[in-house]
């Protein structure tokens, strides 16, 4: 199997790495970054874990790494999510890492901030030879699928010269990311239809390569223990309804596990096996950062109340650096990732010579 080199993983390498992982059975985390500690902290952990990892930012997450104080919101997005790209380029490579970089849940009225950036993504291709991005997700579940599926065939056809790829949703994620979705969504609607998927593969396959967030009862954030009920068997039917219509191989399509923060481990383990390269986690890794920046600060609450000391004038500015409590974030994050990793079934399975 062809070998991967540090930095983004793109055209073939992009389709060497996705075979890889349904044929070992094992998947990436795909972690949602806002800024420049999370990108290191998910590169400082796949390194750690000799494995390929997904960074994707939402446009809430783009606009943040912008900074919030640009008054033109779009532009804020677009600009916020080509600078986060072009500092993973750069530090995959120093952190020896391959990285898939994808943009996450774009709606309907999402879809200009995937076109400016593959307008953008255009011009970086014709000076560079290699994509600003390996995938761009087009996420409009919530439309008719005949909208759903002519919107990201046409997006499908502008980014394949630049050898990327589409992730597209069919079924509804429950729960909020970022602005997109909804608690209130109709429970039948949470499990796609294998005659969807087969619809699906009919009309974008021919033009280039896609991935597929298929619902199957999956929710973005953290529920209660039996308020979620995951049926992988729903990836499973879709599979073999592909494979058998189009007289293709086992687990044909490259299927992705949106709401991957706080499910249970034996279903995460039986989507392995049903073609699942990628889960999302962005929940959890949040509250593994913010969750260890808080107990720092409880340790050391002087310091974030007093410059110095008011009864020992012992000055506190090492303990409020910035630099310190951030790392403290990081290092909480990289932690969690070690259990993503494991649970995935990546670590020690990477690519790269």
């Amino acid at each position: 199997m062809a070998k991967l080199k540090p930095g983004i993983v793109w055209g073939d390498d992009y389709k060497t790495l996705l075979k890889a992982c349904k044929e070992g059975q094992y998947a990436l985390p795909a972690v949602n970054v806002v800024g420049t500690n999370g990108v290191n902290a998910v590169l400082e952990a796949a390194a750690k874990n000799k494995s390929e990892v997904i960074i994707q930012l939402s446009n809430g997450g783009a606009q943040f790494y912008a900074g919030k104080g640009l008054p033109d919101t779009h532009r804020a997005m677009v600009m916020g999510a080509v600078s986060a790209a072009q500092h993973v380029h750069l530090m995959a490579k120093e952190y020896g890492v391959a990285v898939v970089l994808n943009t996450d849940h774009a709606n309907k009225k999402l879809i200009p901030w995937v076109e400016d950036l593959v307008t953008y993504g255009e011009a970086f291709f014709k000076k560079n030879g290699y994509p600003l991005f390996s995938s761009h997700m087009i996420d409009l579940s919530e439309e008719a699928i005949e909208d759903n599926l002519a919107t990201s065939a046409r997006i499908l056809k502008r980014v394949v010269p630049l050898g990327m790829s589409i992730e597209i949703e069919l079924g509804v994620t429950g729960g909020e990311e970022d602005g997109v979705g909804s608690d209130e969504i109709d429970n039948d609607k949470l499990y796609t239809q294998p005659e969807d998927v087969l619809q699906a593969y009919k009309t974008l396959a021919p033009i280039g390569h896609f991935s597929l967030a298929a619902s199957f009862g999956n929710v973005h954030g953290v529920y209660s223990p039996g308020n979620v009920h995951l049926r992988p068997e729903i990836l499973k039917n879709s599979q073999e309804l592909v494979a058998q219509t189009m007289g293709l191989g086992k687990n044909p399509l490259d299927l992705v596990f949106h709401g991957g923060s706080g499910s249970e481990k034996a279903k995460i383990e039986e989507s392995l096996g049903y073609g699942v390269f990628k889960m999302n986690i962005d929940t959890d890794t949040q509250f593994a950062f913010a969750h260890a920046i808080g107990d720092y600060v409880k340790a050391n609450d002087k310091a974030f109340a007093y410059q110095i000391d008011p009864e020992t004038e012992a000055p506190y500015k090492k303990q409020y650096d910035p630099r310190v409590w951030l790392r403290v974030g990081e290092q909480a994050m990289a932690v969690r990732l070690d259990e993503a990793f494991k649970d995935l079934r990546s670590a020690g399975k990477t690519l790269i010579d």
